[in-house]
């Protein structure tokens, strides 16, 4: 496992908001992706 307690705080909270910022990026394109796929689907539903 990695050690993050060997690095300096300001490593560390760089690190944290790295992590913080890809994870909202992959939600954001994630929910994306499921939004495109499904609108057309529940517009054929609703539209039946």
């Amino acid at each position: 496992m990695i050690e993050f307690s060997a690095y300096s705080p300001l490593v560390q909270a760089t690190l944290l908001v790295g992590v913080v910022f890809l994870q909202a990026v992959v939600l954001y394109v994630g929910y994306g992706a499921v939004e495109r796929v499904a609108t057309p689907l529940i517009e054929t539903i609703t539209d039946a």
